[in-house]
C-alpha cells in the first residue's frame, strides 16, 4: 500500500508545498522539547491546498488545546516555510495519517469536503447578538465632578482626536460605565464596524468556536473589527486558553490601529488571575476611575428622572424636596440605586394616590439605605481583621504558621465565608491560593472555638460589626 499510486501523488504534492518535517524541527525548537513532544508531534499533516493546510489529530482534546494555545505561533512557523498558507483546518482521526483503510477508502479531497460542510459561518451568530441600546447616548448621560473625565475621554473618541489606544473605565456597578460604552457604540456604528459585546459573550463564542472547529472564522470576524467594546473585563479572569486568544486579537487590532475601550470594576493592577501582559496593555492607554456621584450630581440626576417620569406618564409625580434631600444624602454608592429608590416612591405615589412620608420612605428604602452591608468584601475584611489584631496583610496571606498569625488568618477566612457570598476555592485564591480545604477547616476551628472561648467569640462579633456598619472611609 506505500506504494499505491495516491499516496505517491499526495507525497509529492505535500513535499512540494512544504516540507513536514523542517516544520516538525521548527516547531520543537521555537516550542521546546516538552510541548512538541505532548502536542504538536501529534498533528500530521493530511493534505496541502493553496491558503491552507488539513492536519489530523489523534483526538478533539488534543485540537481544542492546540487551538486555544499554540495555533498562532504554529502558523507563523508554517508560514516561514510557505508564505501563502494562512490557516489550518483540523480533522479528529486516531489512525495514523499514512494510513488508509481499504472497506472504508475515502479520498482526502473528499474528506476535506466534508470538514468543510461541518463548519458553519460564525458571522452570523455574533450579528444577532446586538447590546447597543439607543437609550442610552452622551445626550442623557448626566455629568459631574466623578464622571467627567470618562465622559469627555469617550467623547474625543467618537471625534477621532483620541490619542490613547486602549480606553479603560472602572468604577463599582450603576455607576454608568456600560452607558459610556453604549454611546460610543452608537455613535461610531454608521460610519464604522463595531463590536460591542460583554467578556462574557466573548468567552460563550470562544468555546463555542472551538467546538465547532470554528476558530479561523472566529480569530477573523473579530480582528477585523474597526472598534471593539467590551464589557465586564474581569470576568475573564482564570481562563487561560481565552485569555490568550484574546491577548492577541487585543495585540491584533492595536497593531491595524482599531480602538478598544473596555470596562470594569476594578483597575487593570487589581484584575485577579489576569495575565501580567494582559494587564501590562490594559495600563498602556488612558485608566479612568468612575468615583462615586457628589451630592450635586446626585441632586441633578434626582431631578432629570422626576422629570422625564412625569413627561412619560403624563402627570406630575410630586415628590418633596425633604424626600428628595433624603434619597440624595442617603444613597451614595451607584447611580443605579438612586434611580431605583426614586422609582419605588414613585410606585408608591401611584398605588396608593398620595406621596409618602418620611418615615414611609425609610421603611420602602430599608435594604437600599443599608447598601453598605451588601458591599463587604474579602479586601475590607482582611484590612479591619489586620488592623484589629495590629498585624500586617502581607503576614496574613503569608506561609508562615506562628499562632500570631494563625488566628487571625483564620478568622478573616470564617468571617469571607459568613459575609460574602464566595465560593470556598474563590476564598482560598484571595489567601495566597490557599486550598479549599485550607478554608474548610478554619471555618471548622473558629466555629468550634467560638463555642469555646467567650473571648474569641466577642471578638469576632465586634470584627463582624465594623465590617457590617464601618464605612469604608473608617476603615
Amino acid at each position: 500500500m506505500k506504494n499505491s499510486p495516491f499516496n505517491q501523488n499526495l507525497n509529492q504534492s505535500n513535499n512540494e508545498v512544504i516540507n513536514w518535517d523542517s516544520v516538525n524541527q521548527d516547531l520543537q525548537t521555537k516550542f521546546g522539547k516538552d510541548v512538541f513532544e505532548s502536542w504538536l508531534k501529534k498533528m500530521e499533516l493530511l493534505e496541502t491546498n493553496v491558503d491552507y493546510l488539513l492536519i489530523s489529530v489523534p483526538t478533539r482534546f488534543i485540537r481544542d488545546w492546540i487551538t486555544s494555545r499554540y495555533l498562532d505561533n504554529v502558523i507563523q512557523v508554517i508560514k516561514s516555510h510557505n508564505k501563502n498558507i494562512s490557516r489550518i483546518e483540523f480533522k479528529i482521526n486516531s489512525k495514523p495519517s499514512n494510513f488508509i483503510d481499504k472497506k472504508n477508502k475515502v479520498s482526502l479531497e473528499n474528506q476535506s469536503k466534508i470538514a468543510d460542510t461541518n463548519v458553519t459561518f460564525i458571522k452570523d451568530s455574533f450579528i444577532q447578538y446586538n447590546r447597543i441600546d439607543p437609550n442610552k447616548n452622551f445626550e442623557n448621560f448626566i455629568t459631574g465632578q466623578s464622571n467627567r473625565i470618562a465622559y469627555e475621554a469617550s467623547k474625543k473618541i467618537v471625534e477621532n482626536t483620541s490619542s490613547y489606544n486602549p480606553l479603560y473605565l472602572y468604577s463599582g456597578v450603576g455607576m454608568g460605565k456600560t452607558h459610556l460604552l453604549n454611546a460610543i457604540g452608537l455613535k461610531l456604528k454608521s460610519t464604522k464596524k463595531v463590536m460591542f459585546i460583554s467578556a462574557e459573550r466573548f468567552m460563550y463564542h470562544f468555546v463555542k468556536s472551538i467546538k465547532a472547529n470554528e476558530m479561523i472564522k472566529f480569530k477573523d470576524y473579530f480582528r477585523n473589527t474597526d472598534v471593539l467594546l467590551i464589557d465586564d473585563i474581569q470576568f475573564m479572569n482564570g481562563k487561560e486558553a481565552l485569555q490568550e486568544e484574546f491577548f492577541h486579537t487585543f495585540s491584533a487590532l492595536l497593531d491595524k490601529g482599531s480602538q478598544i475601550v473596555l470596562t470594569s470594576d476594578r483597575p487593570p493592577s487589581k484584575l485577579i488571575r489576569i495575565q501580567e501582559r494582559i494587564k501590562s496593555r490594559f495600563s498602556g492607554g488612558l485608566v479612568v476611575d468612575i468615583q462615586n456621584p457628589d451630592l450635586t450630581l446626585r441632586e441633578e440626576i434626582v431631578n432629570k428622572k422626576l422629570s422625564e417620569l412625569s413627561f412619560l406618564n403624563k402627570n406630575n409625580v410630586n415628590i418633596s424636596k425633604e424626600i428628595q434631600k433624603f434619597i440624595c444624602l442617603e444613597i451614595k454608592s451607584s447611580i443605579r440605586e438612586l434611580v431605583g429608590a426614586l422609582n419605588r416612591i414613585v410606585s408608591f405615589s401611584r398605588i396608593y394616590n398620595r406621596v409618602p412620608n418620611l418615615s414611609e420612605t425609610r421603611i420602602i428604602l430599608k435594604d437600599l439605605l443599608d447598601i453598605h452591608e451588601n458591599k463587604v468584601t474579602i479586601d475590607i475584611i482582611q484590612t479591619i481583621v489586620c488592623k484589629y489584631f495590629k498585624i500586617s496583610k502581607n503576614e496574613m496571606l503569608s506561609s508562615r504558621r506562628s499562632r500570631y498569625l494563625v488566628r487571625p488568618r483564620q478568622t478573616a477566612i470564617y468571617l469571607a465565608k459568613m459575609l460574602t457570598s464566595k465560593s470556598l476555592p474563590e476564598i482560598g485564591r484571595c489567601f495566597a491560593n490557599r486550598d479549599h480545604t485550607t478554608v474548610i477547616h478554619s471555618v471548622k476551628t473558629i466555629e468550634k472555638l467560638r463555642k469555646e472561648d467567650s473571648e474569641l467569640n466577642l471578638k469576632i462579633d465586634t470584627l463582624k460589626n465594623k465590617i457590617l456598619y464601618n464605612k469604608e472611609d473608617e476603615i
